[in-house]
């Protein structure tokens, strides 16, 4: 009987695959090297130049962008090498060496001592996610910046959800575009490695209908976490930086804690305005 599929691809290999070949075609020969022979008819390089100039054959290349082979870390590296990947790109392919066994699920509870913490940084914002970015855990000094939680329905609350499906996002969020795309490429290099996972599937479901996530998703663009300034227009506190803090719970494995901190004194005494008035 055949998998179910999602709407992220097929198997983790055939997603791989797919990913390796969308960056071989947006190479060109002088890109690594090579001269450009004439009569060449697609664009990119060709399947035996990319297993040439990575030491592999042809034929193992071609298996691996059909999805029908396992692989290593090194010849992955190596491939990520010639199609000239960067290092949120490279993080991506070495993310689908196969591990024995599936993959652990993560607690749906919070612990009281990760909650205390979440809390204790109010009024600086704070929240706990869970590997698909649902919310789990926030404090006041969260739900003063964007919106109350508690307020959604419970499958609304994702942070995905928030930045392409909550309509205040894209102007509270100065750098929007670039605070978007940069999520959702986060986000699809979490979801491939678990293609049947259906709440993946539900929330790759409703991004799809967002016009943006749609556009970039079929991009296959990935990216890789960075901490970063980032800026909000708020309605009530008006310009903030915020620097975005992002820590992985030692004991809670899946969950992560993610803190907004003030970057200079004007922030900090807005937040603390914020908090306030609510």
């Amino acid at each position: 009987m055949t998998a179910a599929r999602t709407p992220w691809g097929e198997s983790p290999r055939r997603e791989l695959g797919a990913f390796l070949r969308s960056r071989r075609e947006r190479l060109t020969p002088e890109d690594v090297g090579l001269p450009d022979a004439p009569g060449r008819r697609t664009p990119g390089l060709r399947r035996a130049e990319v297993a040439e100039l990575a030491g592999i054959s042809v034929s193992w290349y071609t298996w691996l962008e059909q999805g029908r082979v396992r692989t290593s870390e090194q010849v992955l590296r190596a491939v990520a090498r010639v199609l000239r990947l960067n290092s949120a790109e490279t993080a991506h392919v070495l993310s689908f060496v196969e591990e024995s066994g599936p993959p652990a699920d993560a607690p749906t509870w919070v612990s009281r001592n990760l909650l205390s913490l979440v809390h204790a940084m109010t009024p600086h914002p704070a929240v706990v996610l869970d590997p698909h970015w649902d919310l789990l855990a926030w404090n006041a000094g969260y739900a003063a910046l964007l919106t109350d939680p508690a307020r959604l329905h419970p499958k609304q609350r994702n942070l995905l959800w928030l930045v392409f499906r909550w309509p205040p996002a894209r102007t509270l969020l100065a750098d929007w575009e670039h605070e978007a795309r940069a999520l959702l490429g986060q986000f699809r290099s979490r979801a491939a490695r678990r293609p049947h996972d259906p709440r993946f599937a539900e929330l790759v479901g409703e991004l799809m209908s967002d016009g943006d996530a749609a556009r970039w998703y079929e991009r296959r663009e990935t990216a890789g976490f960075q901490p970063s300034i980032r800026r909000f227009q708020h309605p009530a506190a008006g310009e903030l930086r915020l620097r975005y803090v992002k820590l992985a719970a030692v004991d809670e494995p899946g969950h992560h804690f993610l803190a907004y901190l003030p970057d200079d004194r004007d922030t900090e005494d807005a937040l603390r305005r914020l908090q306030a008035s609510v």
